[in-house]
Protein backbone atom coordinates (compact mmCIF):
# COMPACT_ATOMS: atom_id res chain seq x y z
CA UNK A 1 0.00 0.00 0.00
CA UNK A 2 0.49 3.58 -0.65
CA UNK A 3 2.10 5.89 2.02
CA UNK A 4 -0.89 7.96 3.26
CA UNK A 5 0.14 11.61 2.09
CA UNK A 6 -0.87 14.14 4.42
CA UNK A 7 -3.11 15.67 1.99
CA UNK A 8 -4.91 12.65 2.56
CA UNK A 9 -5.20 12.77 6.33
CA UNK A 10 -6.84 16.65 5.89
CA UNK A 11 -9.11 15.55 3.74
CA UNK A 12 -10.01 13.14 6.16
CA UNK A 13 -9.94 15.25 9.01
CA UNK A 14 -12.52 17.63 7.43
CA UNK A 15 -14.80 15.06 6.26
CA UNK A 16 -15.06 14.28 9.17
CA UNK A 17 -15.51 17.22 11.30
CA UNK A 18 -18.27 17.87 8.51
CA UNK A 19 -20.41 14.96 9.40
CA UNK A 20 -20.07 16.19 13.36
CA UNK A 21 -17.32 13.90 14.19
CA UNK A 22 -14.53 15.79 15.70
CA UNK A 23 -10.99 14.67 15.04
CA UNK A 24 -8.12 15.89 17.59
CA UNK A 25 -4.52 16.34 15.79
CA UNK A 26 -2.52 13.43 14.69
CA UNK A 27 0.32 12.29 15.76
CA UNK A 28 1.34 9.24 14.49
CA UNK A 29 4.76 7.01 15.07
CA UNK A 30 7.04 6.00 12.29
CA UNK A 31 6.29 2.01 11.08
CA UNK A 32 7.71 -0.34 13.58
CA UNK A 33 8.23 2.17 16.29
CA UNK A 34 6.68 0.65 19.83
CA UNK A 35 3.40 1.32 20.66
CA UNK A 36 2.16 4.97 22.21
CA UNK A 37 0.15 3.07 24.57
CA UNK A 38 -0.15 -0.43 27.03
CA UNK A 39 -2.26 -1.53 29.68
CA UNK A 40 0.56 -1.00 32.29
CA UNK A 41 0.38 2.44 31.90
CA UNK A 42 -2.33 3.93 33.35
CA UNK A 43 -3.54 5.98 31.31
CA UNK A 44 -7.04 6.09 30.76
CA UNK A 45 -7.99 5.91 27.49
CA UNK A 46 -10.14 7.92 25.33
CA UNK A 47 -9.98 6.62 21.78
CA UNK A 48 -10.79 3.11 20.87
CA UNK A 49 -11.25 1.41 17.56
CA UNK A 50 -12.72 -1.78 16.36
CA UNK A 51 -13.87 -3.71 13.26
CA UNK A 52 -13.96 -7.26 12.40
CA UNK A 53 -14.34 -9.22 8.83
CA UNK A 54 -11.00 -8.29 7.36
CA UNK A 55 -9.98 -10.10 3.87
CA UNK A 56 -6.47 -10.83 3.35
CA UNK A 57 -6.99 -10.60 -0.45
CA UNK A 58 -9.30 -7.75 -0.61
CA UNK A 59 -8.30 -4.04 -0.87
CA UNK A 60 -6.86 -2.49 2.47
CA UNK A 61 -7.52 1.09 2.39
CA UNK A 62 -9.63 1.16 5.65
CA UNK A 63 -6.35 1.16 7.87
CA UNK A 64 -5.60 4.49 6.94
CA UNK A 65 -8.98 6.02 8.27
CA UNK A 66 -8.52 3.97 11.06
CA UNK A 67 -5.17 5.67 12.23
CA UNK A 68 -6.64 8.77 10.94
CA UNK A 69 -8.44 8.87 13.91
CA UNK A 70 -5.69 8.23 16.23
CA UNK A 71 -6.41 5.51 18.80
CA UNK A 72 -5.36 4.18 21.73
CA UNK A 73 -6.77 1.06 21.19
CA UNK A 74 -7.83 -1.66 18.44
CA UNK A 75 -10.29 -4.13 18.91
CA UNK A 76 -10.26 -7.07 16.32
CA UNK A 77 -13.37 -8.71 16.83
CA UNK A 78 -13.41 -11.83 14.95
CA UNK A 79 -12.87 -12.77 11.17
CA UNK A 80 -9.65 -11.10 11.16
CA UNK A 81 -8.68 -13.12 8.25
CA UNK A 82 -10.77 -15.38 6.09
CA UNK A 83 -8.77 -18.69 6.23
CA UNK A 84 -11.59 -21.15 6.34
CA UNK A 85 -8.77 -24.00 6.50
CA UNK A 86 -8.22 -27.33 9.35
CA UNK A 87 -4.82 -26.92 7.56
CA UNK A 88 -2.33 -25.05 9.60
CA UNK A 89 -0.06 -24.19 7.17
CA UNK A 90 -2.55 -23.02 4.93
CA UNK A 91 -3.45 -20.74 8.60
CA UNK A 92 -0.38 -19.26 8.92
CA UNK A 93 0.19 -18.68 5.09
CA UNK A 94 -3.41 -16.37 5.54
CA UNK A 95 -2.15 -14.73 8.50
CA UNK A 96 0.85 -13.62 6.75
CA UNK A 97 -0.53 -12.10 4.30
CA UNK A 98 -2.46 -9.64 6.81
CA UNK A 99 1.21 -9.39 8.31
CA UNK A 100 1.99 -7.79 5.27
CA UNK A 101 -0.49 -5.59 4.86
CA UNK A 102 1.44 -2.03 5.62
CA UNK A 103 -1.70 0.06 7.44
CA UNK A 104 -2.21 -2.90 9.58
CA UNK A 105 1.48 -2.94 10.72
CA UNK A 106 1.32 1.28 10.70
CA UNK A 107 -1.70 0.37 13.20
CA UNK A 108 0.07 -2.75 15.29
CA UNK A 109 2.95 0.02 16.10
CA UNK A 110 0.62 2.52 16.65
CA UNK A 111 -1.16 0.98 19.42
CA UNK A 112 -2.03 -2.02 21.06
CA UNK A 113 -4.05 -5.05 18.84
CA UNK A 114 -6.39 -6.86 21.33
CA UNK A 115 -7.97 -10.05 19.32
CA UNK A 116 -10.94 -12.11 19.51
CA UNK A 117 -11.31 -14.70 16.72
CA UNK A 118 -14.69 -15.72 14.91
CA UNK A 119 -15.80 -18.56 12.44
CA UNK A 120 -13.54 -18.26 9.36
CA UNK A 121 -10.27 -17.22 11.40
CA UNK A 122 -11.42 -19.97 13.68
CA UNK A 123 -11.22 -22.64 11.00
CA UNK A 124 -14.78 -22.91 8.76
CA UNK A 125 -18.25 -21.28 8.46
CA UNK A 126 -20.28 -21.51 11.54
CA UNK A 127 -18.28 -23.56 13.29
CA UNK A 128 -18.31 -24.36 17.18
CA UNK A 129 -17.11 -26.49 19.55
CA UNK A 130 -17.12 -29.48 16.79
CA UNK A 131 -14.08 -28.16 15.22
CA UNK A 132 -11.54 -30.91 15.21
CA UNK A 133 -8.07 -29.04 14.87
CA UNK A 134 -9.37 -25.59 17.20
CA UNK A 135 -6.47 -26.46 19.40
CA UNK A 136 -3.79 -25.94 16.57
CA UNK A 137 -5.94 -22.96 14.87
CA UNK A 138 -5.79 -21.27 18.67
CA UNK A 139 -2.27 -21.98 18.93
CA UNK A 140 -1.21 -20.11 15.40
CA UNK A 141 -4.04 -17.18 16.17
CA UNK A 142 -2.20 -16.69 19.51
CA UNK A 143 0.98 -16.56 18.29
CA UNK A 144 0.44 -14.21 15.28
CA UNK A 145 -1.36 -11.54 18.09
CA UNK A 146 2.19 -11.84 19.92
CA UNK A 147 0.58 -13.26 23.01
CA UNK A 148 3.38 -12.38 25.95
CA UNK A 149 4.57 -16.01 27.04
CA UNK A 150 2.96 -15.44 30.52
CA UNK A 151 -0.62 -14.93 28.42
CA UNK A 152 -3.11 -17.94 29.74
CA UNK A 153 -4.04 -18.17 26.26
CA UNK A 154 -1.16 -20.50 25.69
CA UNK A 155 -2.00 -23.03 27.74
CA UNK A 156 -5.99 -23.15 28.24
CA UNK A 157 -8.89 -23.73 26.20
CA UNK A 158 -10.17 -20.65 24.76
CA UNK A 159 -8.84 -17.57 23.64
CA UNK A 160 -10.89 -15.83 26.18
CA UNK A 161 -8.98 -12.72 27.42
CA UNK A 162 -9.58 -9.68 29.68
CA UNK A 163 -7.21 -6.27 30.13
CA UNK A 164 -8.06 -3.40 32.74
CA UNK A 165 -6.82 0.05 31.20
CA UNK A 166 -6.33 3.43 33.12
CA UNK A 167 -6.78 4.64 36.35
CA UNK A 168 -9.07 4.67 39.47
CA UNK A 169 -12.36 6.47 38.63
CA UNK A 170 -11.77 6.54 34.82
CA UNK A 171 -11.02 2.22 34.53
CA UNK A 172 -11.76 1.14 31.19
CA UNK A 173 -12.36 -2.73 31.17
CA UNK A 174 -12.13 -5.36 27.57
CA UNK A 175 -13.24 -8.08 28.38
CA UNK A 176 -12.72 -10.41 25.00
CA UNK A 177 -15.79 -13.74 24.70
CA UNK A 178 -14.73 -16.52 22.94
CA UNK A 179 -18.10 -17.43 21.53
CA UNK A 180 -16.86 -20.09 19.33
CA UNK A 181 -14.22 -22.96 21.29
CA UNK A 182 -17.27 -24.26 23.65
CA UNK A 183 -20.66 -23.31 21.52
CA UNK A 184 -22.78 -25.79 21.00
CA UNK A 185 -24.73 -26.94 17.91
CA UNK A 186 -27.28 -24.56 16.50
CA UNK A 187 -30.61 -25.56 15.32
CA UNK A 188 -31.53 -25.42 11.78
CA UNK A 189 -34.60 -24.30 10.19
CA UNK A 190 -34.57 -27.03 7.60
CA UNK A 191 -35.63 -24.45 4.60
CA UNK A 192 -33.91 -21.08 3.49
CA UNK A 193 -36.38 -18.33 3.51
CA UNK A 194 -36.29 -15.73 0.11
CA UNK A 195 -33.01 -14.00 -0.02
CA UNK A 196 -35.76 -10.80 -0.13
CA UNK A 197 -36.88 -12.03 3.37
CA UNK A 198 -36.13 -9.79 6.55
CA UNK A 199 -35.69 -13.27 8.41
CA UNK A 200 -33.30 -15.02 6.03
CA UNK A 201 -31.07 -17.36 7.40
CA UNK A 202 -30.47 -21.06 8.35
CA UNK A 203 -30.99 -20.69 12.10
CA UNK A 204 -33.49 -20.85 14.98
CA UNK A 205 -33.31 -21.02 18.37
CA UNK A 206 -32.06 -23.95 20.03
CA UNK A 207 -33.76 -24.11 23.51
CA UNK A 208 -31.59 -27.11 24.43
CA UNK A 209 -30.46 -26.34 28.02
CA UNK A 210 -27.62 -28.63 27.49
CA UNK A 211 -26.17 -26.35 25.08
CA UNK A 212 -23.54 -23.41 25.78
CA UNK A 213 -21.76 -20.68 24.07
CA UNK A 214 -19.33 -19.87 26.80
CA UNK A 215 -18.55 -23.15 28.64
CA UNK A 216 -18.16 -24.16 32.06
CA UNK A 217 -14.97 -22.73 32.41
CA UNK A 218 -15.41 -19.81 30.51
CA UNK A 219 -18.38 -18.45 32.46
CA UNK A 220 -16.90 -19.01 35.60
CA UNK A 221 -14.21 -16.80 34.63
CA UNK A 222 -16.36 -14.63 33.17
CA UNK A 223 -18.06 -14.27 36.85
CA UNK A 224 -14.80 -13.14 38.35
CA UNK A 225 -14.09 -10.41 35.43
CA UNK A 226 -17.34 -8.91 36.12
CA UNK A 227 -16.26 -8.56 39.73
CA UNK A 228 -13.34 -6.11 38.87
CA UNK A 229 -13.86 -2.70 39.53
CA UNK A 230 -14.13 -0.67 36.61
CA UNK A 231 -16.04 2.87 35.12
CA UNK A 232 -16.61 1.27 31.67
CA UNK A 233 -16.74 -2.19 30.65
CA UNK A 234 -16.82 -3.19 26.81
CA UNK A 235 -17.60 -6.83 26.01
CA UNK A 236 -16.21 -8.07 22.94
CA UNK A 237 -18.49 -10.87 21.45
CA UNK A 238 -17.85 -11.77 17.64
CA UNK A 239 -21.76 -12.55 16.80
CA UNK A 240 -24.27 -9.92 17.99
CA UNK A 241 -25.97 -10.02 21.56
CA UNK A 242 -29.37 -8.33 21.27
CA UNK A 243 -30.36 -8.47 17.22
CA UNK A 244 -32.88 -11.30 17.56
CA UNK A 245 -34.85 -11.46 14.16
CA UNK A 246 -32.36 -12.54 11.26
CA UNK A 247 -31.39 -16.00 10.70
CA UNK A 248 -27.63 -16.06 10.87
CA UNK A 249 -25.67 -16.58 13.72
CA UNK A 250 -26.12 -14.46 16.70
CA UNK A 251 -26.90 -15.40 20.94
CA UNK A 252 -30.26 -15.60 20.18
CA UNK A 253 -30.25 -18.62 18.63
CA UNK A 254 -29.02 -19.92 22.21
CA UNK A 255 -31.88 -17.96 23.99
CA UNK A 256 -31.05 -19.66 27.39
CA UNK A 257 -27.75 -18.71 26.61
CA UNK A 258 -28.21 -14.99 26.09
CA UNK A 259 -30.40 -14.94 29.11
CA UNK A 260 -27.85 -16.31 31.55
CA UNK A 261 -24.79 -13.38 30.40
CA UNK A 262 -27.52 -10.63 31.39
CA UNK A 263 -28.47 -12.76 34.36
CA UNK A 264 -24.71 -12.47 35.40
CA UNK A 265 -24.62 -8.69 34.20
CA UNK A 266 -27.19 -8.13 36.89
CA UNK A 267 -26.37 -10.27 39.69
CA UNK A 268 -22.75 -9.20 39.57
CA UNK A 269 -23.82 -5.88 39.81
CA UNK A 270 -21.69 -4.79 36.80
CA UNK A 271 -22.39 -1.56 35.94
CA UNK A 272 -21.30 0.35 32.81
CA UNK A 273 -21.52 -2.45 30.29
CA UNK A 274 -21.16 -1.93 26.50
CA UNK A 275 -20.88 -4.48 23.75
CA UNK A 276 -19.46 -4.48 20.83
CA UNK A 277 -19.64 -7.58 18.14
CA UNK A 278 -18.98 -8.51 14.22
CA UNK A 279 -19.92 -11.00 11.99
CA UNK A 280 -22.68 -9.67 10.00
CA UNK A 281 -20.92 -7.72 6.79
CA UNK A 282 -23.05 -4.52 8.32
CA UNK A 283 -22.70 -1.83 11.37
CA UNK A 284 -25.80 -0.87 13.46
CA UNK A 285 -26.77 0.10 16.89
CA UNK A 286 -28.94 -2.22 18.98
CA UNK A 287 -30.35 -1.44 22.20
CA UNK A 288 -32.42 -3.11 25.23
CA UNK A 289 -33.56 -1.50 28.01
CA UNK A 290 -34.38 -3.59 30.68
CA UNK A 291 -31.94 -6.67 30.21
CA UNK A 292 -29.26 -5.56 32.84
CA UNK A 293 -31.06 -3.07 34.83
CA UNK A 294 -29.98 -0.09 33.02
CA UNK A 295 -29.96 0.56 28.86
CA UNK A 296 -27.29 -1.92 27.33
CA UNK A 297 -26.19 -1.59 24.23
CA UNK A 298 -24.45 -3.53 21.25
CA UNK A 299 -22.58 -1.80 18.44
CA UNK A 300 -22.15 -4.21 15.56
CA UNK A 301 -18.87 -2.81 13.11
CA UNK A 302 -18.37 -5.50 9.76
CA UNK A 303 -16.76 -5.59 7.49
CA UNK A 304 -12.92 -3.47 7.26
CA UNK A 305 -13.26 -4.35 3.82
CA UNK A 306 -15.69 -7.35 2.93
CA UNK A 307 -18.97 -5.54 2.45
CA UNK A 308 -22.57 -7.52 1.31
CA UNK A 309 -25.44 -6.35 -0.73
CA UNK A 310 -27.71 -4.36 1.24
CA UNK A 311 -31.09 -6.35 1.73
CA UNK A 312 -33.74 -5.68 4.18
CA UNK A 313 -33.32 -7.02 7.35
CA UNK A 314 -35.37 -6.38 10.35
CA UNK A 315 -34.00 -5.53 13.80
CA UNK A 316 -36.37 -4.83 16.92
CA UNK A 317 -34.16 -3.32 19.05
CA UNK A 318 -32.06 -1.26 16.26
CA UNK A 319 -31.51 2.51 17.21
CA UNK A 320 -32.20 5.54 15.29
CA UNK A 321 -28.54 6.87 14.96
CA UNK A 322 -27.75 7.39 11.72
CA UNK A 323 -26.29 10.91 10.79
CA UNK A 324 -27.72 13.28 7.84
CA UNK A 325 -26.30 12.14 4.10
CA UNK A 326 -26.84 8.17 5.34
CA UNK A 327 -30.67 6.75 4.68
CA UNK A 328 -30.85 3.98 6.98
CA UNK A 329 -29.73 2.97 10.58
CA UNK A 330 -28.06 0.00 8.86
CA UNK A 331 -24.93 0.68 6.99
CA UNK A 332 -23.44 -2.16 4.19
CA UNK A 333 -20.57 -0.43 3.08
CA UNK A 334 -16.85 -0.99 4.49
CA UNK A 335 -16.71 0.74 8.11
CA UNK A 336 -15.17 0.74 11.28
CA UNK A 337 -16.23 1.12 15.07
CA UNK A 338 -15.20 4.28 17.75
CA UNK A 339 -16.17 4.46 20.84
CA UNK A 340 -14.87 7.97 22.45
CA UNK A 341 -14.82 8.60 26.53
CA UNK A 342 -14.74 11.85 27.75
CA UNK A 343 -13.68 11.66 30.69
CA UNK A 344 -13.53 15.51 31.87
CA UNK A 345 -17.09 16.56 32.06
CA UNK A 346 -18.59 16.32 34.88
CA UNK A 347 -20.81 13.25 33.85
CA UNK A 348 -18.35 11.85 31.73
CA UNK A 349 -19.68 10.28 28.20
CA UNK A 350 -19.01 7.77 26.12
CA UNK A 351 -19.87 8.54 22.08
CA UNK A 352 -20.44 5.30 19.86
CA UNK A 353 -19.57 6.28 16.06
CA UNK A 354 -19.42 3.91 12.98
CA UNK A 355 -16.94 5.06 9.84
CA UNK A 356 -17.42 3.88 6.53
CA UNK A 357 -13.54 3.16 4.85
CA UNK A 358 -12.98 7.18 3.77
CA UNK A 359 -13.27 8.12 7.63
CA UNK A 360 -16.80 9.46 7.26
CA UNK A 361 -19.02 9.25 10.54
CA UNK A 362 -22.40 7.68 9.27
CA UNK A 363 -23.78 6.54 12.95
CA UNK A 364 -22.99 8.27 15.85
CA UNK A 365 -24.88 8.06 19.17
CA UNK A 366 -23.67 9.56 22.62
CA UNK A 367 -24.60 8.12 26.23
CA UNK A 368 -23.80 9.65 29.96
CA UNK A 369 -21.74 6.97 31.67
CA UNK A 370 -23.94 7.48 34.78
CA UNK A 371 -26.83 6.07 32.19
CA UNK A 372 -24.98 2.83 32.35
CA UNK A 373 -25.86 2.56 35.96
CA UNK A 374 -27.96 -0.34 37.62
CA UNK A 375 -31.46 2.02 38.37
CA UNK A 376 -32.27 -0.91 41.01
Amino acid sequence: MKKTHPMRLTVLAMAAVSAGCFLPPICLPPPNSPSTYSAQDNRPLHRIAFGSCFHQDNPPQVWNAILAENPEVFLFLGDNVYADTLEPDVMRATYAKLEAVDGYRKLRAHCPILAMWDDHDYGYNDAGAEHPKKRDAQSIFVDFFADPPESPRHTREGVYDAKVFGPPARRVQVILLDTRYFRGPLRTRGILKSATSTNTGPYVPNDDPAATMLGEAQWSWLAEQLKIEAELRIIVSSVQLLAEDHGYEKWMNLPLERERLFSLIRSSKADGVLIVSGDRHSAELSRIDDAVGYPLFDLTSSSLNRPRTPVPESNRHRVDAALAGTSENIFFAPNFGMILIDWEKKDPTVTLRIHDDRGRCVIRHKIPISALRSRK
